[in-house]
């Protein structure tokens, strides 16, 4: 065979190795996600989504901040990746997608609930037009002690739970390890939308596209976005993030933790050395000795004593 050939075939082998060896991205992951729905001219899909959870007519949609690779730079990969748009009636929805566990998204959510709130409230501004916020979680872990994969808030008054008051700010959780153990009714949009979503159950997945003409478009566009060079680049700075930053609190955690031995083992020295001070001063041995022996002052000595 010709060497040129050869060398041709090989450098082609090689491309096409690395090529499988690239790290399948869907849309549970943020940087997919993001890039996915906050696009300059996916707005339909966002629309489409947010009209199946919401069960409310959207017909206009502002994205707040549409994504920009380029800006994601290495120093922001870290940042939250959320989406916020603006609904036709004036609804702030925010978006996020939850892929790890940190047990603290009820925590984060109220406080990124509230901040939002503050932000669209300008100097003067009448309590009455203040905006209500929803804020969409998408968990890929179960957090809710309840079997529905969809849980929407209501605040309501203790002992009258159908009144509800309150209701300037409404949390969503989805759960999608919930929806992928049920037999959803694949005639509902919204479960159209979670099946492609997850994208874990491919016979979902072609139901789901099958249905909604919405989401045949969209993968297309998820397929173009997983292949792209930029988004990989993007997410392997993530992953190198979230790496370094669970070393880093691996490390925080053991200093802490040999610290707080080292604590314990001084505080038990002092727990025994007092201890061994009061049966001294039982045996009725003399302070002079009990110094001698235990290291302790005077002072420290007849505090004990005192305190028998």
């Amino acid at each position: 065979m010709d060497k040129k050939v050869q060398n041709m075939q090989q450098e082609g082998f090689i491309k096409k190795s690395k090529k499988s060896q690239k790290k399948k991205l869907t849309l549970k992951n943020d940087i997919v996600f993001k890039t996915f729905f906050s696009r300059k001219g996916n707005e339909e899909f966002l629309i489409d989504f947010l009209n199946a959870l919401l069960e409310i007519e959207i017909y206009k949609i502002h994205i707040k901040e549409e994504v920009n690779l380029e800006k994601l730079s290495q120093e922001e990969k870290g940042g939250r990746l959320d989406i916020q748009a603006e609904l036709n009636d004036g609804i702030i929805a925010c978006i996020e997608m939850q892929v790890i566990n940190n047990h603290n998204i009820e925590a984060r959510t109220t406080f990124y609930s509230t901040k939002e709130l503050a932000k669209e409230t300008k100097r003067g501004t009448d309590y009455n037009e203040l905006k209500q916020i929803i804020m969409i979680n998408i968990l890929d872990y179960e957090m809710l002690k309840v079997k529905e994969y969809i849980s929407k808030s209501k605040i309501v008054l203790e002992k009258h739970p159908d009144y509800e008051v309150l209701r300037g700010i409404q949390w969503i959780f989805i759960e999608l390890p919930k929806f992928r153990k049920c037999n959803p009714d694949m005639n509902e949009k919204i479960n159209q939308w979670l099946a492609v979503i997850d994208n874990s159950r491919k016979e979902l997945v072609e139901v789901a596209v099958q249905k909604n003409e919405v989401l045949k478009k969209a993968r297309e566009e998820i397929t173009y976005l997983t292949g792209d060079e930029e988004v990989q680049r993007l997410q392997e700075l993530r992953e190198k993030w979230e790496m370094d930053r669970v070393s880093e609190i691996g490390y925080e955690r053991r200093k802490a933790l040999a610290e707080g031995e080292a604590k314990g083992r001084a505080e038990g020295e002092i727990k025994a050395k007092k201890e061994a001070v009061r049966k001294m001063l039982r045996e009725k041995l003399p302070i002079e000795l009990i110094e001698k022996i235990t290291g302790m002052t005077q002072k420290e000595i007849e505090l004990i004593k005192n305190n028998m």
